[in-house]
């Protein structure tokens, strides 16, 4: 028998504006109209808010609808306003409630969803729009700045599943990203900072001078001044935005995943915390982890590590958590952080690969991790965290 093949190639091309403005509902911003409106009215607006964005900006919702009021926006329904933070991930009834409410309401393919609020919400609502009519117009307004300055400028929307986060979720880009600083002004400050975790990171991976923008803004960003946030905020993004658009993977194909530096750690320690501690703070402890880590093996020198570490502190967050010291000794059980390897890497499939840093700026892959190396900088980062600086480091393994 003959055999024949069509070889299929489809190339398509993914345009969206990320967007920075302040007070976007105020009625003389035109940037929301432009985003749900370009060059007509008649598509339908469906809105769905963070409750805790909601009790912060306590006239958010009406002034939502007095904005698509006089801007003639065809607004389907009052907002509709759901919980927000990672727990909301945990629910899926919360996504069902919005694939009801575009049901309800006819939202299809030329109609937009549009979502306000934090990182959470907008990867729930996004998962949520992604699976209906396979896939409706998302419109993303992120209020924190983990979410302006990396998850919500991304492809990605994703819900916690089966214990694991994000294990259900698509690939689905945005029809834009509206980031309004003004919402940042209301943060707690554990919000206001843990975000900085992945501005870091990206530092780390790609931009060796935003790295030392961050060292010499340290006291200035911990102390909430708003210019050296937007510059942090906006670079960050553009960096995360360059990659996903040049890596030559930005659907997550392969093995690789160098964005996610120090996410292996930190998205099993936030389970094991039951999301207490949020995403940015593990971020953060999961980045200095696998820095010293890279210094305990000889690849990362002592200076580099001690500036990466004494940056984390130095903007408040925390570099070591109990529950890191817990089971380390049994890496099969699932309360032990080194089960976290296996989850990561199940995540993709595929070989284990992990980014460890050669120097500030420079990444290189590796595809397995010694876990007596791994209790040693476990231990020295407990050290660290209770002294409250960086310390000397033994010499290392290799």
């Amino acid at each position: 028998m003959m055999a024949r093949t069509i070889q299929q190639v489809v190339e398509v091309t993914f345009r969206y504006p990320v967007e920075f403005t302040e007070h976007l509902f105020q009625l003389d911003n035109p940037v929301f109209r432009h985003a749900v409106a370009p060059g007509s009215s008649a598509k339908k607006v469906l809105v769905v808010v963070d409750d805790g964005v909601t009790k912060a900006h306590p006239s958010l919702v009406s002034d939502v609808q007095h904005y698509c009021a006089t801007h003639q926006l065809n607004l389907v329904a009052p907002p509709l306003v759901l919980p927000g933070g990672e727990r909301a991930k945990q629910d899926s009834a919360h996504v069902v409630t919005v694939q009801d409410a575009i049901n309800t309401h006819g939202i299809d393919r030329h109609s937009y969803v549009v979502v306000v609020g934090g990182g959470a919400i907008i990867d729930l609502v996004g998962y949520a729009a992604a699976t209906a009519h396979r896939g409706v117009r998302l419109v993303r307004v992120p209020t924190t700045v983990l979410s302006q300055n990396d998850s919500a400028v991304g492809v990605k929307n994703s819900v916690n599943a089966y214990g694991k986060k994000n294990w259900l979720g698509t690939f689905a880009p945005p029809a834009a990203v509206l980031n309004d600083r003004h919402f940042l002004t209301t943060l707690d400050d554990r919000d206001w900072l843990g975000g900085l975790s992945e501005a870091v990171k990206v530092a780390l991976l790609k931009d060796a001078a935003f790295f030392a923008f961050l060292e010499e803004h340290a006291t200035a960003l911990r102390a909430r001044d708003l210019a050296a946030m937007d510059h942090a905020v906006y670079r960050c993004a553009e960096l995360h935005l360059q990659h996903i658009a040049t890596s030559g993977d930005p659907f997550e194909q392969g093995s690789s995943r160098p964005l996610d530096f120090g996410h292996w750690a930190a998205h099993k320690l936030e389970a094991l915390t039951r999301y207490e501690l949020r995403h940015g703070e593990a971020v953060a402890i999961g980045i200095a982890l696998d820095s010293t880590y890279a210094h305990l093996e000889g690849r990362l020198r002592e200076e580099a590590w001690q500036r990466i570490v004494q940056l984390f502190l130095n903007l408040g967050l925390s570099v070591w958590h109990p529950l890191l010291s817990e089971k380390l000794d049994n890496p099969q059980d699932p309360g032990s952080l080194i089960a976290g390897l296996n989850e990561f890497r199940e995540h993709l499939g595929g070989q284990l690969t992990i980014t460890l840093l050669d120097d500030i700026g420079r990444g290189q892959e590796v595809h397995e991790m010694d876990h007596a190396v791994l209790k040693r900088a476990v231990s020295l980062l407990e050290r660290i965290q209770k002294q409250g600086e960086v310390c000397p480091t033994p010499t290392p393994a290799r």
